[in-house]
């Protein structure tokens, strides 16, 4: 069996510049053999984390159940994770942040002062994909390290990677470079 890829779809445009550069990234993956899943988070119906802290007591996972509920667990159970969002108002978009926040549950109680702290297996692999109207590559760099230090910690990625897509409207298409970067990860992250 091939590896078992999900992907978080952050935009509200199912065909928008972050998610066509997911898709191409996943359907190279699947041709190479992967089990994969796409979910567009603003397709489905969740709440954001509601500071409870169950998850945090003799629970492992996040005590809301919604739509989320199944997409924490193949984010659990993935062995490479393709997460797409386009900046909205300097930061990832509403529905990536609301995810990003329920995955807190993947933590362990004590996860301040835990060398390990997080409940999931070592040696996930992360692909952050960004993209951004502003061309101006330093503006908005920020995301991705901030991003990057939980992947490293909180759900123990042996690698991340990013695609970052500058200077990309609403209309007019995704560049090929960018496709083209896509499909290149992922022949070298699958084989």
């Amino acid at each position: 069996m091939g590896m078992k890829i999900v992907c978080i779809l952050g935009s509200p445009r199912i065909n928008g510049n972050s998610a066509t550069i997911a898709r191409r990234f996943v359907g190279t993956a699947k041709s190479l053999g992967a089990e994969t899943q796409i979910v567009a988070l603003n397709e489905i119906s969740f709440r954001g984390c509601q500071g409870c802290y169950a998850c945090k007591t003799d629970l492992d996972r996040c005590v809301l159940e919604d739509d989320l509920t199944d997409v924490l667990e193949a984010v659990r159970t993935a062995d490479v994770i393709v997460l797409a969002t386009p900046v909205y108002g300097g930061h990832v978009t509403g529905q990536f942040k609301c995810f990003m926040d329920r995955t807190f549950s993947y933590l362990v109680p004590d996860y301040i002062t835990n060398p390990q702290p997080s409940r999931l297996a070592p040696g996930k692999k992360i692909v952050f994909i960004i993209t951004q109207g502003s061309p101006i590559e330093s503006t908005f760099a920020d995301i991705f390290p901030r991003y990057d230090e939980r992947f490293k910690r909180s759900w123990r990625a042996a690698e991340t990677h990013l695609i970052r897509a500058c200077g990309l409207g609403p209309t007019g298409g995704v560049p090929d470079h960018f496709t083209q970067q896509a499909e290149e990860l992922a022949r070298s992250i699958c084989v």
